[in-house]
């Protein structure tokens, strides 16, 4: 009896010294440079807003904030890096939430769960798409867009940065939900799908704020709809597909994620400076030049909204019936 009662009493010693060890931890946090997996190639919105909080944390934090691009297999290699990290809080990743999402369905061979290999931190920012249509199509706005195709079903075609990217699963998702058929052809990347468009080799497509713009107002493109839940600051007479169609929201969004396991408190503390970091001029004038704007949830209400995430692109990825081995 005495030998359980002495084991009992040493368990609970160690357990009070792990709660008593585990806010210090988190204070002493962190004691060497962050790593910040960045899965896309240089120069993209996620990499570019990562790499800007980045100089404002390392003032902070006292520490070097590494981006560490690792593109390849549509964000997969580098989350997946990640998610086989030690979980103290130094490798961090900053992902585009839909690609992110999208995986859990898309890849047929996925060596993680987008959900339970990750702590979410959180939503960083958020760029609305816009619907294009070349001019020569004569449509002005989505309702009409989607009269013509109704009226030649089949006929039309769209263009994608790729097969299961988010330009082509929005468009399959917006097509479902309005009830039309239009052919999918897709390129390697949003440049020359919007390239397209302008060539009238496509009918129409996802394209960013940046891109789609300045060939606008040049009269190569017609700009139809914003993919947010509500108008964009930057374009505010342009409707949103939701107000043709109802409950769409789609957008780049970049969220930031640490391996599942990761303590609670280096949690907290990467989610509050994070927050502060997004507030700070330089890093708002980046947003405001890539036509973003910032997160705003807990890490809890994000890690909700990723678990809708991942059943809402799931259904869409099935309805396409895209795989990737």
């Amino acid at each position: 009896m005495k030998t359980d009662a002495a084991i009992a009493a040493f368990a609970l010693c160690a357990v009070v010294l792990l709660a008593l060890a585990a806010p210090a931890f988190a204070q002493a946090y962190p004691a060497r440079p962050i790593r910040v997996v960045v899965p896309w190639p240089p120069g993209g919105i996620t990499d570019v807003i990562t790499r800007s909080i980045g100089l404002r944390l390392a003032d902070v934090f006292g520490q070097q904030i590494v981006v560490d691009n690792r593109p390849g297999a549509g964000g997969t290699l580098g989350s997946a890096l990640v998610a086989k990290a030690n979980p103290d809080g130094y490798t961090l990743l900053m992902d585009d939430i839909a690609s992110h999402c999208i995986s859990s369905t898309l890849y047929t061979r996925l060596n993680y769960d987008p959900l339970k290999d990750f702590a979410p931190i959180a939503m960083i920012a958020g760029s609305p798409m816009v619907l294009i249509a070349n001019p020569t199509l004569k449509v002005h706005t989505l309702p009409q867009l989607i009269e013509l195709a109704k009226s030649k079903p089949g006929q039309l075609n769209y263009a994608s940065s790729g097969s299961g990217a988010i330009t082509h699963l929005g468009a399959v998702r917006l097509l479902r939900m309005v009830g039309i058929n239009l052919v999918h052809v897709p390129f390697k990347g949003s440049i020359p799908a919007t390239s397209s468009v302008i060539a009238g080799e496509t009918a129409i497509a996802f394209s960013t704020i940046p891109a789609a713009v300045p060939q606008a107002k040049a009269g190569r493109l017609t700009i139809l709809a914003v993919s947010f839940a509500t108008r964009s600051p930057q374009l505010p007479e342009v409707p949103t597909i939701a107000e043709t169609v109802g409950e769409y929201d789609l957008g780049l969004y970049s969220g930031l994620w640490a391996p599942a396991g990761t303590p609670r408190d280096i949690i907290a503390r990467l989610h509050a400076e994070f927050m502060k970091a997004m507030g700070e001029p330089k890093v708002k004038e980046i947003l405001a030049a890539n036509s973003a704007e910032p997160g705003r949830m807990t890490p809890a209400q994000f890690g909700d909204y990723l678990a809708k995430e991942v059943r809402t692109w799931g259904e869409v990825v099935r309805a396409a019936g895209v795989k990737i081995e």
